[in-house]
This record gives structure tokens, C-alpha cells and sequence, in this order.
């Protein structure tokens, strides 16, 4: 085949490359989610995320070559999409991978095959770079491939060595580059030009394994891992200056413009890196919902979240003034089907997430942007605000002179003599506080007025606001507080000890630093050391006492103020002192129930992951002594039988009796081994790990129990959603079971002595009991519109002739159902007839009912705008069909007034 770029459509693309593996042994597999398995990778950030269980010897690979194309999300350096010609969000990886099967040769191979001959790339214009030590790789390029010695560049560890991680499978890697301007020669090749240079395919040679001293064995199995980026090879193929020119992007960047009345091609820069910016994003925002992810503040729902609002902000920084994703998700939906045909099958539920954050995202922007003008412009030195129009700040008119501004700069460098002016952290936090605003939102737009934020500054206010908020505190003064930290370390003995003697370092009453206490004093105690366990990772703080020779004080809760156990408690009897030494004895049987509560939660969420959903991730938590509370991202509920089969799950495993395993390792260790982390918890280096094998392995710093037999029991009790994309389950485990069984068994039996049937007999007893009321309340409404027509046929007397035309005006005082009823019956029996009838079917509410036969609508009279506009004289409002309408009212006092108005007009309309 000839060595011509062939002008290929990107779903063309895909499965062109697909066929070709195919036809080489490669089995095509599906792309799996966006929300991996993985449980220490937030999404999916490349093809070979799906095997690397396999290349980690976790798992046995089913086939021995596989290809995919593999939707990848990456938001590490979201500020440079729009702004570059290849940066994404959202992207497809094209891989091929050998697990065990064919190495080197065949996959450079493969790869020079497809591009030159398949694809049609001219030799020429391909570059290829390896591990700087792999004379083999170099080798095979050379004096197989017949690639120029030249043209071959040897790259260190950072560019062509992959890792899984500190430890691990590993190898060197080789890439192809595609060369846009060949006439510039090969005298000096610098594949990082990426003016000139675009890397489109990436071949990794797995072949060794690293130990923990850096030594590298190699592997008994080699495996092969590749990627090709879909949008390079795209703009490659398609001719067109970047990967957002491609038709795998423009048609959305198209409709985007459209919207906004742009015409890219005329469109300044700023207005395409908005219109790129949108088009990546809707891209990556459709998949990631169509896979289940959906709005919030943590985890996955938060990348969500920013990337909707970013789609937003650059919808208004062109002039879009009107809610907008929804159409430019049409067109991404539209994209996509053919190859993920999940994408239309959720395209209300995509659409109804856009819908719901846009509108709310509007408010936020309208809410904070006047101030956010104010801040800018006393930062740039009260400079006039129109200015921003023009730089795409999208703010329109003057700022008043304002107040010095408390404007701080960053040092000066050496090279630079000049500062750079600063958004203050105190006004990016107000920002954020008072108005939503995100801090990267302020960052974005700060970035394009020359500023930058004062992150840490932003920090301290954070930290600031969450110790005001500390309502499990009261205020300590701040003399104290110094005093405070200036006590040292409390040491925590509590996971091996449950008493231990102690030293009182602090006593506090009032807020105040005190020398001592006597009895009847509430105190908080600081002890030297400690084995009560602190509030902290959701399990509040133990209960318990601290003794001496003649003093009690009971400790009824236990907080961490820093490097600080603060014990909060009231004095029983004798005096403190400090200094005093005191036996720190926790309550045993709430530490049980603690633990007992906190091991479920970890079991808990095992199985959910296990029986509903992988990519299921904590959101929150509580372990109290009583009861135990898991919040978890998930778009929809549990359905019945999935609750029963997880609760059925962590009593298997309870009853299975597992060994707690604790250890403390590196976090990047624990990482390794799958341990799961909260996503948004800061962790050290070093990280406590509780490991249930087989089980459960997160990380934690709370008790537990040493075996899971020791739980005894769990029982679900609610599951229910507590914000958008976020469900709660509450439970009950151990000690605490029996004390809900024994609430529900005392309902049980008053309800059957009530009833006087077995409590097995109950269900059948209350569906009886919902029948014999639902017969009895057909009965009724039975009599009631018996009533009715009863009361209405005495009507028929007061019936006015007006021309050809009978009209009923009336007050009849029965129910709003019934009133209808009779409306239509009267109308029906009256024939060419306006019936208007009123009731007062309570003190402070009025029902309306207009029924108009077909020749009073010829006349111009609709029933459901007639009712509209007397209704309103009642303090109401209503509406129906030109023939039937109903309204309804809050004032009783207007009724004979509204019945006379309503007689009064008909009367003329029908005249």
C-alpha cells in the first residue's frame, strides 16, 4: 500500500486500528468505565488502566493480546486545554497488549506497519525515540525498521521509562513521532518542539520487576503496553492545525459558536480558547455521566462539577447569556453513539444533570461577579473595569474609586525585579464563602488579568473559618490557646492500652487556663497521655473516667485540638490540679460498640463495592456507640434485593471470622497494595492500614476489632439519598442490634395485641385494614356525588335566560370533586348553557368550577381563562379547557362578590 496519508474520519480511525490488531490475533475488548476499579485511582487516566491487574500479577489475563480503544479522563493540567494544540480532559486511547505473548519485535513491528502502511504516514517524517539503555529497541528500529541511526533519539528515566509505582513491574518505553516540518532537516532534532513534533504512539516494553532497593529483575513474562492518542492521530490524518479542528471536536466547538453568533474562523484568540475549552469539556462531562458519575463536592462528582462550571464561564466569556449545555451535549451524544452507544440511552439523564448545575452555576456567577470586578480592579491599582472586556475577564463597567486596597505582592526574583500584584487570600476566601465561588474559578480568572491568588493566604481563612465552626468546642481564650501549644504532644496509647496513669498538663473551665478545679466544675483536661481515642475519621471520641485518690471526673466525650487530646468532662467529686496524676480508664463497653460500629463501616463498604457498584467511594461517615452512618456516591438507590444481598454480604464475612491486620507502612506502599483512601483526606507519608485479607483494606486511624467475628451481627436500617449523587446507609452492628430488635419487637406486640393476630399474621391484617378503608372511602365519595347531583337538580330552577342561552350562577357548599361534578351534570341537562358554581368546602378555602357548552365557546368564552380572572378576586388563580375548568381560592369573604362579577360578564358575553 502506498505511504499516503489517508484523510480518515476519528471513528474511521478507530476502527481502522481495531481491524488491524484483530487481524493479528488481538481480541477487541470494550472501553471499561471512566469510574475504575482501580480503588486508588479517582478515574480512568490511560488505556492500560483496565490490565494492570494483570501486568501486577493480581489477576490472570484471559486472552493473550487484546486491543481497545479506551476513554481516559485527566484533569492535572486542565488550565492548558484551549490554550495548547493537544491538550484534553477528555481523550480516547487506541492500545494494543500482549500479556505474556509477543514482544519488541512484534510490537514495533506492528506499530511501523500500521502507521506507514495503514495509515500512510511517509517514513520520513517519522522520528522514534527509546529508553537511552535500550540498545535493543535501538537495534530493531535501526537495522529492522531501517529508520536512519539519526532519526532515532535515545530519552532518559523521565520520558521513556514506565513504573507502576515505587516497586513493581517496569520497563523501557519508545514512541513515534509525526514530523510537521521536515524541511527544517535532521541536524538538530528536538522532539520536545512540539511546534514541529507531535507523539502519537507509545510502545512500553514491560520487562522487569524493581525491588525495593531500586535492583531490576527481569520479568518471567514480558508484557507489551501501547497507546495512540485518537485526536493526534486525527489531526494528523485530517490535515487541520490542532486536535480540536478534528472532527471528533469541532462539530461542538461548531454549535457552541453558532449559539454564541461566532464565527470561529474570524473569532479572536480568546474567543477559540473558550470555544475549545467548551468543546472538550462537554465531551468529557457527556461520558462521565453516561458512566454514572454525577454533581457534588467530593471525589469524581466535584471534576464533574468543575467542568460543567467551566463550560459555563467560557459560554459566558463569548457572549452566551442563555442556558446553552444542553445543545452542545446534543451534538457530542450525536459524536459519539455509533462507537458508545450507552451515551444516547443516557442522554436524559446527561441532559438533566447539565440542566440542574447550569441553572444553579448562573446564580452563583451572578451572585459573586460584582464583587469579584471590585477585587480585580483595586488589585490592578483601581484601574477602569471595562478593560477586562477585552482581555475576556466578560465584565462590563466602571469602578468607583475604592478604599486602599490591601494588595500583596510576590517577592521579586532574581531575573525580576518587577512583582507580580496578588488577589489577597481574605478576598479570595470571602469569594468562596459568601458566594460559592470555587478557588480555581477566581485562579482562572485572576490568571487572565495578570494576577495571581494568594492560595496560602486562602488556606489560612479556611483553616481559620473550620476552628470558628468547631461546635463541639467552646471558645478557648486565646491566651490559653498559646499556653496550649506550648504543653507538647498528648501521647495516644488507646490501640494497645484501654487505662494507663497520667500526668494533667492543662485544666480549662470556661474557656479560661485554670491552675485547678473542684467538684461540680465542667472541664476540659489535657493528660500527658492518653488512651482515650479522639473524635476523628467519623468515630466520635470515648467515654470513660479519669481517677484518683479522692477525685472522679467522668469524661463524656474527647477531642483533637492539633497535637492535643482535649477530654471534656465534669468533675464528680474531690479537686483537679494540675499536675495531678490521674488513671485514665475508658468505658470498655462503648469502646466495643465503637469498634465494633467502625469495622462494619469498613465491611460495609466492601460489599457495596463488591454487590452494586466497583466505583462506589466513601463520602462521608459517623461511628457512634449506638448506630453507624456510610455516605457513598452513587447516581440512583439501592434497590431492595441489593440491600438484602449486602447485608447478607458483611454477615457472611462476620460470621467467616476474619483477622484485623494493622500495620503502618508509606502511603505510596499502601497505595500499591490497594488500600482504599477517602478521596479529599490529607494523609502523611506515613499511613495506618487495616487489613481484613480478602476482605476490606483501607486507610484508618480508628479502633477496630481484632476479628470480624467479634461484630456479631450488622442490620441495614435506612437507605436514602442525602444530596445529588450521594446515599446514605444507616446500620447497626453488634451490641446495638439487639437494642433496635427489642424497640421494633415491643411495636411488633402491641400491634398484635391491638389486632389480636400473630405478628406473622400482621401484613395480611393492615392489607385487609387498607382495603376494608378504601371500600369505605369509595362508599363515601358514592354518597357525596349522590349529594351533590341531589343538591344540584334544586338548582336547575335558578337557571337565567340570556337570548338563546341558559346561564347557572350558584353557591353550592360541597367538596371541590363533587362541585365539578355537579357542574358538568347541571351544563349537560341545561344544554346550550354557562354554569358557574362556588363552595366553600373549608373556613379559609374556596373552590371555582366553570362548565361552558360548545356554542358558549363560539361566543368567545373559555371556561379555563373565564375561571383564571375570577379566581383572582378570591386570591387565586385556576385554569382548564375552553369547556371544563377548575380554580381555587384563600378568601371566603370575595365568593358572592366573584359570583356576581362572573354573572355580570357572562351575561354581556353572551348578549
Amino acid at each position: 500500500m502506498a505511504s499516503t496519508p489517508q484523510p480518515l474520519s476519528g471513528s474511521e480511525i478507530r476502527e481502522t486500528f481495531l481491524k488491524f490488531y484483530e487481524q493479528r490475533g488481538h481480541k477487541i475488548l470494550p472501553s471499561a468505565s471512566l469510574v475504575p476499579e482501580d480503588p486508588t485511582v479517582l478515574l480512568t487516566i490511560a488505556g492500560m488502566l483496565p490490565f494492570k491487574p494483570i501486568f501486577l500479577g493480581q489477576k490472570k489475563a484471559e486472552v493473550p493480546r487484546a486491543t481497545s480503544s479506551q476513554k481516559c479522563i485527566r484533569t492535572n493540567d486542565i488550565e492548558n486545554v484551549g490554550r495548547t494544540a493537544r491538550h484534553h480532559t477528555f481523550f480516547e486511547m487506541l492500545g494494543n497488549f500482549s500479556f505474556g505473548d509477543y514482544f519488541k519485535e512484534n510490537a514495533i513491528a506492528y506499530a511501523w506497519e500500521l502507521s506507514t502502511q495503514i495509515f500512510g504516514l511517509p517514513p520520513e517524517r517519522l522520528v522514534v525515540s527509546v529508553f537511552r539503555e535500550d540498545d535493543e529497541a535501538f537495534a530493531i528500529w535501526r537495522d529492522q525498521i531501517g529508520i536512519p541511526a539519526h532519526r532515532i533519539q535515545r530519552m532518559g528515566e523521565d520520558d521513556n521509562f514506565w513504573v507502576s509505582g515505587i516497586t513493581g513491574p517496569c520497563g523501557p518505553c519508545s514512541e513515534i513521532y509525526y514530523d510537521f516540518h521536515p524541511e527544517r532537516g535532521d541536524d538538530n532534532i528536538d522532539l520536545e518542539d512540539d511546534t514541529r513534533f507531535i507523539e502519537f504512539y507509545n510502545l512500553v516494553f514491560m520487562q522487569y520487576n524493581r525491588d525495593a532497593d531500586g535492583n531490576l529483575t527481569p520479568l518471567e513474562k514480558q508484557n507489551i503496553d501501547t497507546g495512540m492518542g485518537l485526536e493526534r492521530m486525527a489531526q494528523i490524518l485530517q490535515k487541520v492545525p490542532n486536535n480540536y479542528e478534528t472532527d471528533l471536536i469541532f462539530p461542538i466547538i461548531k454549535t457552541a459558536a453558532e449559539i454564541a453568533g461566532i464565527d470561529y474562523a474570524k473569532a479572536d484568540e480568546n474567543t477559540k480558547v473558550s470555544l475549545k475549552v467548551i468543546g472538550d469539556h462537554v465531551r468529557a462531562v457527556v461520558h462521565l455521566i453516561t458512566d454514572g458519575v454525577t454533581a457534588s463536592n467530593m471525589g469524581r462528582g466535584y471534576i464533574l462539577r468543575r467542568l460543567i462550571r467551566r463550560v459555563v464561564r467560557h459560554g459566558r466569556l463569548i457572549g452566551i447569556e442563555n442556558e446553552f449545555t444542553t445543545k452542545v451535549a446534543e451534538t457530542a451524544i450525536a459524536l459519539s453513539e455509533t462507537a458508545y452507544p450507552q451515551v444516547r440511552e443516557r442522554e436524559s439523564a446527561i441532559k438533566g444533570e447539565l440542566e440542574r448545575e447550569e441553572a444553579a452555576f448562573r446564580k452563583t456567577l451572578e451572585r459573586g461577579e460584582k464583587l469579584l470586578q471590585e477585587i480585580i480592579a483595586k488589585s490592578l491599582g483601581h484601574q477602569v473595569s471595562a478593560t477586562l472586556n477585552d482581555t475576556g475577564g466578560g465584565f462590563s463597567g466602571t469602578v468607583v474609586q475604592l478604599p486602599e486596597p490591601k494588595v500583596s505582592e510576590t517577592p521579586p526574583s532574581e531575573k525580576d525585579s518587577l512583582s507580580r500584584k496578588v488577589i489577597t487570600g481574605e478576598d479570595a476566601f470571602t469569594l468562596y464563602d459568601t458566594y460559592g465561588f470555587p478557588l480555581e474559578l477566581t485562579q482562572e480568572i485572576a490568571e487572565e488579568q495578570g494576577l495571581t491568588v494568594d492560595v496560602e493566604g486562602f488556606n489560612v481563612a479556611m483553616d481559620r473559618q473550620r476552628e470558628q465552626s468547631k461546635d463541639a468546642h467552646e471558645t478557648i481564650d486565646l491566651t490559653a490557646k498559646a499556653s496550649l501549644d506550648a504543653i507538647g504532644n498528648t501521647e495516644f496509647l488507646g490501640y494497645t492500652q484501654l487505662s494507663t496513669q497520667a500526668t494533667i498538663t492543662a485544666i480549662l473551665a470556661n474557656g479560661q487556663q485554670v491552675e485547678s478545679a473542684e467538684a461540680g466544675t465542667e472541664v476540659k483536661l489535657i493528660l500527658d497521655r492518653t488512651p482515650f481515642y479522639a473524635e476523628s475519621g467519623g468515630q466520635i471520641g470515648d467515654r470513660g473516667y479519669l481517677s484518683g485518690d479522692t477525685t472522679l471526673v467522668r469524661i463524656e466525650d474527647v477531642q483533637k485540638d492539633g497535637h492535643l487530646f482535649i477530654h471534656v468532662g465534669r468533675i464528680e467529686r474531690g479537686n483537679l490540679e494540675v499536675g495531678m496524676p490521674v488513671m485514665a480508664q475508658i468505658d470498655r463497653a462503648c469502646r466495643r460498640r465503637a469498634q465494633a460500629n467502625h469495622t462494619a463501616t469498613h465491611l460495609l463498604q466492601a460489599a457495596l463495592r463488591k454487590i452494586v457498584d466497583s466505583g462506589i467511594s466513601q463520602a462521608g461517615s459517623l461511628v457512634d456507640f449506638d448506630r453507624l452512618r456510610f455516605d457513598f456516591n452513587l447516581p440512583r438507590s439501592l434497590t431492595p434485593e441489593e440491600i438484602q444481598q449486602v447485608e447478607e454480604q458483611v454477615n457472611t464475612w462476620i460470621s467467616e471470622a476474619h483477622d484485623a491486620e494493622v500495620n503502618v507502612m508509606p502511603i505510596a506502599e499502601a497505595k500499591a497494595k490497594g488500600a482504599i483512601a477517602m478521596f479529599g483526606e490529607k494523609y502523611g507519608d506515613e499511613v495506618r492500614v487495616v487489613d481484613y485479607p480478602g476482605v476490606s483494606m483501607e486507610l484508618c486511624g480508628g479502633t477496630h476489632v481484632h476479628n470480624t467475628a467479634e461484630i456479631g451481627v450488622f442490620k441495614i436500617i435506612s437507605e436514602t439519598g442525602i444530596s445529588s449523587g450521594v446515599r446514605r446507609v444507616e446500620a447497626v452492628a453488634g451490641a446495638a442490634v439487639l437494642d433496635y430488635l427489642n424497640v421494633r419487637d415491643k411495636v411488633v406486640r402491641e400491634l398484635s395485641d391491638r389486632f389480636k393476630v400473630k405478628p406473622e399474621e400482621l401484613p395480611q391484617r393492615v392489607t385487609n385494614l387498607q382495603g376494608e378503608l378504601k371500600a369505605t372511602q369509595k362508599a363515601l365519595d358514592e354518597v357525596k356525588q349522590e349529594l351533590a347531583i341531589a343538591k344540584s337538580d334544586q338548582l336547575l330552577t335558578q337557571a337565567e335566560s340570556v337570548g338563546e342561552f341558559k346561564i347557572l350562577i350558584a353557591q353550592l357548599d360541597i367538596d371541590a370533586d363533587s362541585l365539578k361534578t355537579a357542574a358538568e351534570r347541571l351544563q349537560q341537562k341545561l344544554g346550550n348553557s354557562a354554569v358557574f358554581l362556588g363552595s366553600i368546602p373549608e373556613p379559609d378555602k374556596v373552590s371555582l368550577v366553570a362548565a361552558f357548552s360548545p356554542e358558549v365557546n363560539k361566543k368567545g368564552l373559555q371556561a379555563g381563562k373565564f375561571i383564571g380572572q375570577i379566581a383572582k378576586l378570591c386570591g387565586g388563580g385556576g385554569g382548564g379547557r375552553p369547556n371544563l375548568a377548575q380554580a381555587g381560592g384563600r378568601d371566603p369573604s370575595k365568593l358572592q362578590e366573584a359570583l356576581e362579577i362572573a354573572k355580570k360578564q357572562l351575561t354581556e358575553g353572551l348578549q
